[in-house]
């Protein structure tokens, strides 16, 4: 019996100083959280201007007497933390068929008239193979939309820039390069 005593009063014992340890602790916690930026400024996938192509057929008459526009919907997606200019040139002076030239200034890129969600002033660029200001101050934001007009006009697809050239696939590259501000 004296045992059973001894069992209860150690229990009781334990009790009580277990209640006690409860009350000693902490009923809080405090964590630390950080948040390290890093400035990005990136043309981003889904713009159509990365590994696409821009065809212009002529074909008729009517086709070198008229201006011919090729509009490319999301032809850049930009996410910028900084406010930031888009430049445009071509990768050389003219577009090549073997030894057969066209000058790149028969191209004019400009924004469209719907020019998508990127903002900044949008300039009108007759292309050349010196970088020049597509886009001046766009405000910085997430997957900031540019649609493009590629446009030939008549002038240029009428004049001996590309009448009596040769018959066939005229190329060149077109390089878009953003950069913060």
């Amino acid at each position: 019996m004296t045992k059973q005593i001894v069992i209860a009063a150690l229990t009781l014992g334990a009790i009580v100083l277990g209640t006690n340890n409860v009350h000693a602790q902490n009923t809080t916690a405090t964590t630390t959280v950080n948040i390290t930026l890093n400035d990005v400024i990136s043309i981003d996938a889904g713009s159509t201007a990365i590994g696409n192509t821009v065809d212009f057929n002529y074909v008729t008459a009517a086709d070198y007497n008229s201006d011919q526009t090729i509009n490319k919907a999301n032809s850049l997606k930009v996410t910028s933390t900084k406010n930031f200019n888009v430049k445009v040139k071509a990768g050389g002076p003219n577009f090549l068929n073997g030894t057969n030239l066209i000058p790149v200034n028969v191209l004019t890129i400009k924004a469209a008239s719907a020019s998508g969600t990127m903002g900044g002033t949008k300039n009108t660029v007759v292309l050349s193979a010196t970088d020049q200001n597509l886009v001046t101050n766009a405000p910085l934001g997430s997957a900031l939309t540019l649609n493009l007009d590629y446009m030939i006009p008549s002038a240029k697809s009428s004049s001996s820039d590309i009448l009596g050239k040769p018959a066939g696939t005229y190329t060149q590259t077109v390089t878009y390069t953003a950069t913060a501000l």
